[in-house]
């Protein structure tokens, strides 16, 4: 393809190249908004041609994007891409890596759902089999538990309504990122775009939960919400996942959070009584085993590493929509709500959900 499509602006991908971003990591220089914008807008439409759009990507990796940048590509994302569907309650959106976890088990449906048992909806959103791991997400996990996923926007806000737990499928909320599946996978090395799918925010949550590698990219993270224009968070909680999902990391988790300014803190799962290593949260199948252990915590029948996690992870999700004060407190709500039977309650409500 050329590049004087949809979007015949002043900056293609090519020029963009030669002039801004394509000289090296040390010496590229950043985009504006504006040509961020033009850039993907072109993306979206399929403007550039296949190397160019390659090439455009590995710049962008190489010189690192500032928060201007993916503000701007993220806008481009929800206003061309994005089906907007908000629910009436006020969800946690949980925006976790599009492309997966390998070895250990996925905690945030088991998570979620305790959440919700306690009083705090939550929204997850994934696509399936995103490059570059292409791993098992959460869809995969709700498979697993028998809960309706091809859902349309509409019906993954009734869902989180209804169960105080939704799940929204990227081919159908993102289908011009779910388009650019085949190009990416031909890259072989993350880009932008994994980053950016992940602040979708199809249910327009107030309040974003995510995960990061390192503090400065956590900074990058939340610079480039706060300078988006499409969405208005009131609260932002990201932290150093487990195989970079939003999974709280056994021992040490570094957190970052911010509701007006920027802090950060070390989480000890030691501290809050949860005694675990990484070998324990270790499965052979992520989809199928996560589902199981998810099922036995929830209706109460395992205990030990795994509820511990569930729980504490549900804990931080409370905690984001400041719905107990500290982490302690949450815990003990997520406990209690993993206790009575209203966790169980919510994975039959989920099951049973058809739109």
């Amino acid at each position: 393809m050329t590049e004087s499509g949809p979007h015949p602006g002043a900056w293609s991908l090519q020029r963009l190249m030669t002039e801004v971003v394509g000289s090296g990591h040390k010496s590229a220089e950043d985009m504006t908004r504006a040509q961020a914008r033009e850039a993907f807008q072109r993306i979206l439409a399929g403007d550039p041609a296949e190397t160019t759009l390659g090439a455009f990507w590995l710049a962008n990796r190489w010189k690192r994007n500032t928060p201007t940048e993916l503000a701007a590509f993220a806008d481009v994302m929800r206003e061309e891409s994005t089906v907007v569907a908000a629910p009436d309650c006020r969800p946690v959106d949980c925006g976790a890596a599009y492309d997966g976890k390998h070895t250990t088990a996925l905690l945030g449906v088991g998570a979620g759902l305790v959440a919700a048992a306690a009083g705090t909806p939550v929204v997850t959103h994934s696509g399936d089999r995103v490059p570059t791991q292409e791993a098992d997400v959460y869809r995969h996990v709700l498979d697993e538990l028998g809960v309706k996923t091809d859902l349309d926007p509409t019906e993954s806000a009734a869902m989180v309504d209804d169960v105080g737990f939704g799940f929204y499928y990227q081919p159908r909320f993102n289908p011009g990122i779910d388009g650019l599946r085949d190009r990416r996978a031909e890259m072989g090395v993350r880009t932008f775009v994994n980053t950016i799918e992940t602040l979708a925010n199809p249910a327009d949550a107030a309040v974003h939960l995510g995960s990061f590698y390192h503090l400065p990219f956590a900074k990058r993270i939340v610079d480039a919400l706060a300078a988006m224009e499409t969405q208005s968070l009131d609260r932002i909680l990201l932290f150093q996942g487990l195989e970079g999902y939003d999974d709280i990391r056994p021992g040490t988790t570094m957190v970052a959070e911010y509701d007006g300014e920027f802090t950060d803190f070390e989480l000890e799962t030691a501290a809050f009584g949860v005694d675990l290593d990484r070998e324990d949260l270790a499965v052979q199948d992520v989809a199928a085993d996560s589902a199981r252990l998810t099922e036995a915590v929830l209706q109460g029948e395992r205990e030990g590493p795994f509820a511990d996690a569930i729980a504490l992870n549900a804990a931080v999700r409370i905690y984001a929509r400041r719905d107990e004060p500290s982490l302690e407190a949450a815990l003990e709500r997520a406990r209690e709500a993993i206790a009575d039977g209203s966790a169980a309650d919510r994975l039959d409500a989920l099951r049973q959900f058809d739109g």
